[in-house]
């Protein structure tokens, strides 16, 4: 009795780790970044269960109980030794086990298979990763031609509508390739994928993008965002697929790790021109270039982002900062704006 109430609550434990929700966590992107391990290895689930585990042990549940990854791998021999032979093609099974675990190189007809799947389980993952990578690195280098200042403008403006359309490209990549498409084309099924996916970083950043590609209005300012996200994932694929490679060590390691350890500060900084960007959209509507669809989809966009769970800590922090200036500023030298302003926050927390 007293074993059965030992490990009942591990088992609901374990179930509960299996069942969070790690995509819409922050947290959980800069910690499997920050995990370094080869990419065969990286697709395997119970290498991912694993650091999964062990993430929900860390910031959720530190009462549950991680299992090391060998105990996994170790019980499947175990299990396929104990049934006594029963035939030839039995035997030959438990032998070729029996040659993977000792790991002699006599034996070559065994050795191969044994090291065929890790390739063979891994080009989906490694391709996808690969386009990622290439398109962000692209949209960078895009990006830092529409900001230098030396740039040509006809080449600057080009370059500055390539970056979002390059960013919104991966955004709906990345949104297919987790989320793929709805079950069926209808109202309920689109429905629901719809709020699947609306809350993702990925969605509001091609929704971020779009709105740019399709206006006339050219706000360099708002690359920020673009310049961040790209650097970030250039970064993580570099340093989790290139650590061993000299020129990776010689030239962009100390880059790469500084990059990893400040996405936070990406992050702040991110969210604070995209807020900056919506304030100059309000200012742009007493130019000849105004757009006020723009700038209200813009705002109701802000507002997406200051409830979805995958921006919300970095936009309210920046809202609250800005409240703690400006509000005491409004009270003093205009009380009369405090009308409109309560209304405004009225709309924005309905």
């Amino acid at each position: 009795m007293g074993g059965g109430d030992g490990e009942d609550p591990q088992k609901l434990k374990r179930i509960a780790a299996a069942a969070y929700d790690y995509d819409n966590d922050p947290r959980w992107a800069d910690y499997w970044s920050n995990v370094l391990i080869p990419p065969h290895m990286a697709a395997r689930n119970d290498v991912v269960r694993h650091f999964k585990q062990k993430f929900y042990q860390r910031y959720i549940d530190p009462e549950l109980i991680v299992e090391p990854i060998g105990t996994t791998s170790t019980s499947q021999p175990a299990r396929t030794a104990t049934p006594p032979p029963q035939s030839s093609s039995s035997s030959s099974s438990t032998s070729n086990t029996n040659t993977r675990q000792r790991g002699s190189g006599s034996s070559s007809r065994t050795s191969g298979p044994s090291t065929a799947p890790p390739p063979d389980s891994t080009p989906l993952r490694w391709d996808q990763q690969t386009i990622q990578f290439s398109v962000n690195a692209w949209v960078f280098i895009v990006a830092v031609l529409a900001i230098f200042p030396l740039v040509p403008q006809n080449l600057s403006n080009r370059a500055y509508r390539l970056s979002f359309l390059g960013t919104a490209c991966s955004s709906i990549y990345s949104l297919y390739s987790l989320y793929g498409k709805p079950r069926a084309w209808n109202l309920p099924a689109l429905q629901m994928w719809f709020q699947t996916v609306v809350v993702t970083k990925d969605f509001i950043y091609s929704i971020y993008c779009l709105s740019f590609i399709t206006s006339h209005l050219c706000l360099k300012f708002a690359l920020v965002p673009i310049l961040c996200r790209a650097l970030e994932h250039v970064a993580k694929f570099l340093r989790r697929n290139f650590s061993s490679s000299t020129l990776y060590r010689k030239y962009l390691e100390e880059a790469c790790v500084w990059v990893e350890s400040n996405t936070t500060t990406l992050g702040i900084m991110s969210s604070q021109s995209e807020i900056g960007t919506g304030f100059l959209l309000i200012i742009s509507l007493l130019s000849p270039q105004r757009n006020i669809i723009q700038a209200f989809m813009y705002w109701q966009l802000l507002k997406l982002m200051y409830q979805a769970p995958a921006t919300a800590g970095y936009h309210q922090s920046a809202w609250a900062k800005i409240g703690r200036t400006t509000i005491p500023l409004i009270q003093r030298y205009a009380p009369f704006l405090n009308t409109p302003i309560s209304a405004v926050q009225k709309w924005w927390f309905r």
